[in-house]
């Protein structure tokens, strides 16, 4: 007997409960106790505030991603050199992004310096890194003729990494991501 795979959960299907998380008082755990992303469990915490919650009826987002089976996401934290890093693209929709930050990365470090951003700029002088993982995609989830990583969240991050190596600073030789990969079978 086969297992019965279970229904697809897709952006749209998160839509109106990101949105209404996000009004709430109860936030980030409202959105966890939804249906549908309860069904995401196996999803790390950082990866569903930073892409779901924060971003999941983001335009752009919708376009490039929304034909992605969400469940049949697998996510690691991963090392990513910096060679792949610099050269790495974002969605369609936005594929000019991450470089127009590339321009001026001491801007957008700078202006990341309240919140949970406190220890941004800390990071990058001392390390040469972030401070929190972007969220990386195994291209082949976007389509299957792909290959390689590609940008879904933290644009910014990876702009200023790009814009920091372009520059000559001091930049980390590696990073940490979290990587959705696919869930074969």
């Amino acid at each position: 007997m086969s297992k019965k795979r279970p229904l697809p959960i897709y952006l749209h299907d998160i839509v109106d409960a990101a949105r209404a998380a996000r009004d709430s008082a109860a936030g980030l755990s409202a959105f966890r106790g939804d249906m549908h992303t309860q069904r995401l469990r196996h999803w790390p915490e950082d990866v569903v505030k930073q892409w779901l919650y924060d971003h999941a009826d983001h335009p752009a987002f919708l376009a490039d991603y929304g034909h992605i089976d969400l469940t049949r996401v697998a996510w690691r934290l991963e090392s990513v050199p910096l060679e792949m890093l610099v050269t790495m693209p974002t969605g369609a929709s936005e594929n000019d992004l991450i470089d127009y930050f590339a321009e001026k990365p001491g801007h957008w470090v700078k202006v990341r310096s309240q919140g949970c951003h406190v220890g941004v700029r800390e990071m990058w002088e001392l390390h040469g890194t972030w401070k929190s993982w972007p969220v990386l995609l195994d291209q082949g989830l976007i389509d299957p003729q792909l290959e390689g990583l590609q940008v879904v969240e933290g644009r910014t991050r990876v702009g200023v990494l790009r814009g920091r190596s372009r520059r000559g600073l001091h930049v980390a030789p590696k990073h940490l991501a979290w990587v959705g990969h696919p869930i074969l079978g």
